[in-house]
């Protein structure tokens, strides 16, 4: 009888991610607020001088955040913003360009979606249809 080597099993971490412009990051900071995707945009701007704002996705096929994001910033919003929920990798341009910093996933997003696919999107500019129409 031969011995048959026996794979190696590594716990992996269950901790979820900070996704920003150079990788993948631990998750830092409280955010002072989490708006949910049904906010009312006429009430963002008592939340302008709150230093960490969470935008929640509740599924990746909601995308009212990214208007809620992109309404922040032209009020003025000057903080962090971050997309939690049911974000993927290829939206993650989308979330740039609407002024969104950086985006917490999951352990197990970050395992089947790997940080070479978020970083794929991180030039951000490079995927605005709009910018190119602009000149």
């Amino acid at each position: 009888m031969t011995d048959t080597p026996t794979a190696t099993i590594h716990a992996l971490p269950e901790a979820p991610v900070l996704v920003r412009d150079d990788g993948f990051h631990p998750v830092e900071g409280e955010p002072t607020v989490s708006l949910p995707p049904d906010t009312d945009p006429a009430t963002l701007g008592q939340y302008l001088n709150a230093p960490l704002i969470a935008v929640e996705f509740p599924a990746m096929t909601d995308g009212r955040g990214f208007s809620l994001a992109r309404i922040l910033r032209e009020l003025g919003f000057a903080g962090r913003l971050r997309a939690t929920g049911g974000l993927i990798a290829d939206q993650y341009a989308m979330a740039r360009r609407v002024g969104i910093d950086e985006v917490q996933i999951s352990a197990a997003l970050a395992r089947r979606q790997p940080e070479t696919q978020w970083l794929a999107r991180a030039d951000w500019r490079a995927w605005d249809h709009r910018s190119r129409l602009v000149g």
